[in-house]
């Protein structure tokens, strides 16, 4: 029986089961005629192309938010892309009963492989010690294409990963990247944007691919949506994929964040609240940051800074507990039964497990049903996906407190710090070392480099690659004493 998914009405797809589009063009990047196993969809490959690649492994290694030494409970990429991909195949299950029959007709689906693809491989692309791992290897690079995340999860499917294919005549034939469909790699083009060649040494982060890939993407669009011309490209797989990440990062970023003891459900509303020089300070930059969101999904913005408040308040249910005494009292009675309600409140979040997983069990439930899809009738494989506003709001909220109260607290930042200067250490030795500290596949690469900037490039691959152990102990090896040299690298 055919899959829905692969239906000749499917205008999301517009593919056939024989592997080829309809207008004839091939599926893939390399033009092959690979072994077909019957039953097996192009995007069933593609998933398990991915779940068998070493970049996909290393995610076991690289932290979430919490280094995974610290206590197992705590999240790595690894774990983060498992429930992403989770969350990403319940709002395509819920917009394929919901949303996508009334829009497109009854035959059309989106694809829960292609979807769950997408979110596992969102990451792939963070090298180790999070933001500052990543702040490093762009300063390295800003003169040879620079460093983002999204642009080296495309490099690492297209170029990095290495993979045998075997041909019908019994033959194998080696081949950059996994050789995954166009559409699969679509699934992970998140910014519609070149980065530049060169940037001045004050210049941030810029997402988008790099030059290096400008004919796969030119590529890409042809195949996935031909004619579109210069508007916006983005597929429904990767709008569902970047829902669900904030979704697991603004839910469970925040179960690790209590569990760790970082912040407590009252440090969260105090932090938020009109009292207070810095607090006030904090409150009015989320204020401008979530309407900007707002103003990007043509939502309506927020009248007032202290709405953000009452967001808080309802997520963990405040108004549940009384905070003064019944038949009045004096003030000092009234404040002090404040406090013991408000510790009584935080250990049901911070000791409480049941309690936690009830909070971002329910929290991710409502979230999926609150997703909507903006259609795109002429082009149905670009139409968006997003939160309702009022989710949006609670979402964004909820990711900027974590990132400014947690990521930029003094305790995480002085073990990012410590990881910066570690890949920069790292890339700048193997360079002066003209590529001979690389393993020797690596130095193979290497030296088959025209030039510095693809040299570079070939550093930045194998760098970026590492888990967190894997550079602190390379780290070592190059600069602390006692080390093996009959350990490889």
């Amino acid at each position: 029986m055919e899959s829905p998914s692969f239906h000749p009405e499917n205008k999301l797809y517009e593919i056939s089961r024989d592997c080829k589009r309809q207008d004839g063009n091939p599926l893939r990047e390399a033009e092959l005629e690979e072994n077909r196993e019957l039953g097996r969809t192009p995007f069933q490959k593609d998933y398990a192309r991915l779940l068998h690649s070493a970049s996909f492994r290393r995610l076991q290694g690289k932290t979430q938010l919490y280094p995974g030494h610290e206590d197992d409970f705590f999240r790595t990429r690894l774990t983060h892309s498992l429930e992403v991909a989770q969350i990403a195949a319940g709002i395509a299950q819920f917009l394929n009963i919901k949303k996508i029959p009334s829009e497109f007709g009854k035959h059309t689906q989106i694809d829960l492989d292609l979807v769950q693809f997408a979110a596992l491989a969102h990451d792939l692309g963070h090298p180790p010690f999070g933001h500052n791992g990543e702040r490093a290897l762009d300063e390295l690079m800003r003169s040879y294409g620079g460093f983002e995340g999204n642009a080296q999860t495309l490099r690492i499917l297209s170029v990095v990963e290495k993979k045998l294919i075997s041909l019908n005549d019994g033959t194998e034939v080696a081949s950059h990247g996994r050789n995954l469909t166009y559409r699969s790699l679509a699934s992970v083009l998140k910014y519609d944007k070149e980065i530049s060649s060169k940037r001045n040494k004050t210049a941030e982060i810029s997402k988008g691919y790099y030059s290096s890939e400008r004919e796969l993407v030119k590529q890409i669009k042809g195949h996935v949506a031909p004619r579109h011309g210069e508007n916006k490209f983005k597929t429904i797989e990767c709008y569902i994929m970047d829902v669900a990440d904030d979704i697991a990062y603004s839910t469970y970023d925040l179960e690790d964040s209590l569990y760790a003891g970082f912040i407590t459900p009252t440090y969260l509303f105090e932090a938020i609240t009109p009292e207070g020089g810095e607090s006030t300070s904090l409150r009015d930059q989320i204020f401008s940051e979530i309407n900007g969101e707002l103003e990007k999904e043509e939502y309506e913005k927020l009248d007032s800074p202290e709405k953000l408040s009452i967001v808080i308040a309802e997520l963990f249910k405040f108004m549940d507990f009384k905070v003064e005494p019944e038949n009045g009292g004096s003030q000092r009675a009234r404040t002090a039964l404040t406090l013991v309600e408000a510790q009584r409140f935080n250990s049901q979040y911070t000791s409480k497990p049941l309690e936690k997983e009830k909070l971002t069990a329910k929290r991710v439930g409502n979230l999926i049903r609150s997703v909507e899809l903006v259609p795109n009738k002429e082009f149905p494989q670009l139409s968006r996906v997003r939160l309702n506003r009022e989710k949006l709001i609670s979402v964004e909220l909820l990711k900027r407190l974590n990132f400014m109260l947690t990521i930029k607290s003094s305790r995480l930042t002085v073990t990012e710090y410590k990881g910066k200067e570690y890949v920069k250490q790292i890339f700048n030795s193997i360079i002066e070392s003209d590529g001979n500290l690389l393993p020797e596949h690596w130095k193979l690469e290497y030296n088959l480099a025209k030039n510095s900037s693809q040299k570079n490039r070939v550093v930045c691959d194998y760098v970026a690659g590492m888990t967190d152990r894997h550079a602190a102990e390379f780290h070592g090896r190059l600069f602390s004493e006692g080390a093996s040299v009959f350990k490889p690298l």
